[in-house]
């Protein structure tokens, strides 16, 4: 169909489409590109940038959707082993273990291995078999080592993740909810608990060292003790496709999709990413392209600014009064003075309070995108009555960026104020009459 327009309507026309336009916009029926970076394009059903200093997610895509996450299951497995149990541990393989399925070291029953060396088996070649027999060394059976996971699991943060087995194979578990009632878990995570175990598995944790050192080794190969030798063999590509990448872990299950789960540092910044669901056979490239674009997003689009950048008015620290508060002499009016009392972060899931007292300073700055900045909150209580105790809570400065709170302080009296009694009266009543 055709429309004609004569020159002598179209000055109308173009008017009237102006206004149309301009309507629609403001109902929002027209989309006005937003500003500020752009968006990665993801392949990935769910996917999480994280800074992994802070614990907050840069970028999410579902990220708290809850997925099967295949062999990425196997860092946290790896973690566990390394934190709890010696590397020159023997560890013997049970009926069970070698019964895995593919992809597996083949292991056979009775074997002896040492632990070190079945954790190379587990994170370079993925293999099964070696996951179970780790987990029943170190937890004692499977179960006993899935309730270890669920544990740490919960000390890091994640929020919406169940773990079932060490190897990350799809697996479901009967259970009852709070009212009793029977439930059906499978076993899964979220991309943004995903990326937040893997900060703690590359950057928190006390094994952290030797986790790098396993899962960035090319190639690796050992002799079990009855003599058998294995070789193993890297297959996390992505180590050599980007600068800073350090370390990450691939899977893979008919269920789950191709996942991925990585970290990078470049730049004086720390990134984490996590990928799920990101394609099914034949896209097995998927998880490569879009942990380009995550982590290529994070380093162009954010930078470190301190806290200091937003500074307070020193004013909201002047005395303030105290009503029935000591002082030298009658008729004045007590006063106390106040000081900052540092507090700790808040809001973001941070991730040094885990690794232990050396790392549990406050934080001072974090990466923040273009159209973010930091700004600052103080509360400070006009009045106190005595008696008031030295280090009382009196206000707060609180630091944040949109509505997250990234470190709260606090405002608190220098010096303690005793009340005025007879003993305060009386003396006063002596120096002013007997030592003038």
């Amino acid at each position: 169909m055709y429309f004609f327009i004569s020159n002598r309507n179209k000055k109308g026309f173009l008017g009237a489409l102006c206004i149309l336009t301009a309507l629609l916009l403001c109902l929002g029926m027209i989309p006005i590109q937003a500003e500020g970076a752009e968006e990665p394009s993801l392949y990935a059903t769910a996917a999480v940038l994280m800074d992994a200093d802070t614990g907050r997610v840069l970028y999410s895509k579902g990220g708290d959707v809850f997925l099967s996450n295949a062999s990425t299951t196997k860092i946290l497995t790896c973690i566990l082993a390394l934190e709890n149990a010696g590397r020159e541990e023997v560890v013997e393989v049970s009926a069970y273990a070698a019964s895995m399925p593919k992809v597996k070291l083949y292991m056979k029953q009775g074997e002896h291995f040492r632990l070190e060396d079945l954790l190379y088996s587990l994170m370079l070649e993925s293999h099964n078999d070696s996951a179970v027999a780790i987990a029943e060394h170190v937890g004692g059976s499977m179960e006993g080592f899935a309730a270890m996971m669920n544990e740490k699991a919960e000390q890091i943060g994640c929020k919406n993740s169940w773990f079932i087995t060490p190897n990350g194979l799809d697996a479901t578990q009967n259970a009852t909810d709070e009212e009793g009632n029977p439930i059906l878990l499978s076993h899964g995570t979220t991309a943004e608990d995903l990326a937040r175990i893997m900060a703690y598995c590359a950057f928190y944790s006390p094994a952290s060292e030797d986790f790098l050192t396993i899962t960035r080794t090319a190639s690796y190969t050992f002799s079990n003790e009855e003599g058998r030798t294995f070789s193993c063999t890297n297959h996390n590509a992505f180590l050599h496709m980007m600068e800073g990448a350090l370390t990450g872990k691939t899977g893979f299950t008919n269920k789950a999709g191709y996942c991925y789960v990585g970290a990078l540092e470049k730049d004086g910044k720390r990134f984490t990413i996590a990928l799920l669901a990101c394609g099914w056979p034949n896209h097995k490239t998927y998880k490569w392209s879009d942990s380009k674009a995550l982590f290529t997003y994070g380093l162009e689009n954010y930078t470190y600014h301190s806290l200091d950048e937003a500074s307070y008015d020193v004013k909201i620290l002047s005395p303030i009064p105290v009503e029935d508060g000591q002082t030298e002499r009658f008729g004045e009016t007590s006063y106390v003075n106040l000081v900052v009392q540092e507090g700790e972060n808040k809001g973001l899931g941070d991730m040094a309070s885990l690794a232990g007292a050396e790392h549990t300073e406050s934080m001072t700055g974090l990466l923040l995108s273009p159209e973010e900045k930091i700004e600052v909150f103080c509360e400070v209580e006009n009045g106190l009555t005595a008696p008031v105790e030295k280090g009382s809570v009196v206000g707060s400065i609180r630091y944040m960026v949109g509505e997250s709170c990234l470190r709260e302080d606090f405002i608190v009296t220098r010096d303690a104020v005793p009340k005025k009694d007879f003993f305060w009266c009386l003396s006063k009543v002596i120096k002013k009459y007997f030592f003038l």
